[in-house]
């Protein structure tokens, strides 16, 4: 077989050849692996959802829906069901007022709205000090603790700012935040009717005021 001589011609057409085969290669293999990331995607958020929620045997992910909160912004809800009846449901929420920039949590509230468990699922606040949030407001026994409370009561906030909550020692920015995004997922949780996802007017209107 004759060589192609080195002309500019034939290189632009070795370079399409080779442009054309890459790209044939790559489109194959995001149609192998587009399904696996997926459904790796799905399971991750179906855990995270379980483990900040009471038992349920619906599948929250499909029946998700998205609801405002208190100031106007819309977190995602996944409704965690047990034989048809609601006991609880799961908000991812967020923050922009980190030490260090955006914090996002997925928070999990039971049927009573009182704040069932929560998990840190980015930040990028201090190692050792804002960092310490995802087991920090958990302790049992200290007024660190947020689970069990009912945020109908009034906003989670730090004692500094004449609220029940310790904030986490040298990282009171960081502490703040964290809570923030609780703050904002109730919002947004108490204000749908958790079955719909339509907004509660009443609460809306004339109902309690959480800010």
């Amino acid at each position: 077989m004759e060589k192609l001589k080195s002309t500019l011609p034939n290189m632009l057409l070795s370079l399409t050849l080779i442009s054309a085969i890459a790209g044939a290669i790559l489109a194959g293999v995001y149609m192998l692996t587009e399904e696996p990331i997926a459904a790796s995607k799905a399971a991750t958020l179906q855990n995270a959802v379980r483990a900040v929620v009471p038992e349920f045997n619906n599948n929250p992910i499909e029946e998700a829906f998205v609801a405002a909160t208190s100031d106007g912004d819309s977190l995602k809800i996944y409704p965690a069901k047990q034989d048809g009846e609601l006991v609880g449901a799961a908000v991812e929420s967020n923050t922009q007022k980190g030490f260090s920039g955006e914090i996002k949590v997925i928070v999990g509230f039971d049927a009573d709205g009182k704040l069932y468990n929560y998990s840190v699922l980015q930040h990028a606040e201090t190692p050792g000090l804002g960092s310490k949030m995802q087991d920090w407001f958990r302790t049992e026994g200290t007024q660190r603790n947020v689970l069990g409370r009912n945020l109908s009561e009034g906003p989670l906030m730090v004692t500094k700012d004449g609220g029940l909550v310790d904030a986490i020692t040298a990282a009171t920015i960081s502490s703040r935040a964290f809570l923030d995004a609780i703050n904002r997922a109730y919002s947004a949780y108490s204000g749908t009717d958790m079955i719909t996802g339509a907004t509660d007017k009443s609460q809306k209107e004339g109902g309690t005021n959480n800010e």
